[in-house]
């Protein structure tokens, strides 16, 4: 009997011990590790990809897309918009980030694309077949921040209108907002929509 309690006893020490050396390890030295790794060798990408103003003040991340709309959720004339979110209630919500998880042939999502796409052919002045895909339909993560230079395209008679600028400068700014195939052949090149706006709030001042 005694030598069953030893036995046991020791057992559970070493349990504990294990289990205080994998925390120690695991839940304490790797993690403090990997973030002084991060500061020192990608400081950007660890702090969120912040993008700031011309003032240094931060306007969002790089990373994460957000609506360029009105009090009322109406979308801004003179700013380039980004493409449907179903992340959250107004949508780009980091905390929920998802997709709206219906099927192609869902009703509700055939009723909504033909919305959106009435929508946006109304507020650029174009045809519903110019819209591309993405214009109307929201991201897996709902959390993009870009949209193809199709959809950039499209936007810019209306936002150089909005802006007194002619469309030649909205292009420039538009082309170095724009992002190549990763690794030359990964992926479609796209546009920041953040850094875009935020270039043409600061051409304007």
């Amino acid at each position: 009997m005694a030598t069953t309690t030893r036995s046991a006893a020791r057992t559970i020490l070493v349990a504990v011990r294990s289990m205080a050396l994998i925390t120690l390890v695991l839940g304490l030295a790797y993690p403090f590790a990997m973030t002084g790794f991060a500061q020192l060798a990608l400081p950007w990408q660890a702090n969120g990809s912040m993008v700031t103003d011309a003032g240094g003040e931060p306007v969002g991340s790089a990373l994460i897309g957000q609506n360029f709309t009105d009090a009322d959720g109406n979308p801004l004339p003179q700013y380039f918009q980004s493409r449907p979110s179903a992340a959250g209630d107004d949508g780009y919500d980091g905390g929920a980030s998802s997709g709206s998880n219906l099927g192609p042939e869902n009703p509700e999502l055939i009723d909504v694309i033909a919305e959106r796409k009435a929508q946006i052919a109304a507020f650029n002045g174009v045809p519903e077949s110019a819209i591309p895909a993405e214009a109307v339909t929201a991201s897996g993560s709902g959390l993009d921040p870009h949209i193809s230079p199709a959809y950039a395209e499209l936007q810019v008679a209306r936002v150089a209108e909005e802006r007194g600028l002619v469309p030649a400068t909205v292009r420039r700014l538009v082309a170095d907002a724009t992002s190549p195939r990763d690794l030359t052949y990964l992926g479609e090149p796209v546009v920041n929509v953040l850094r875009l706006n935020l270039a043409l709030d600061e051409l304007k001042e």
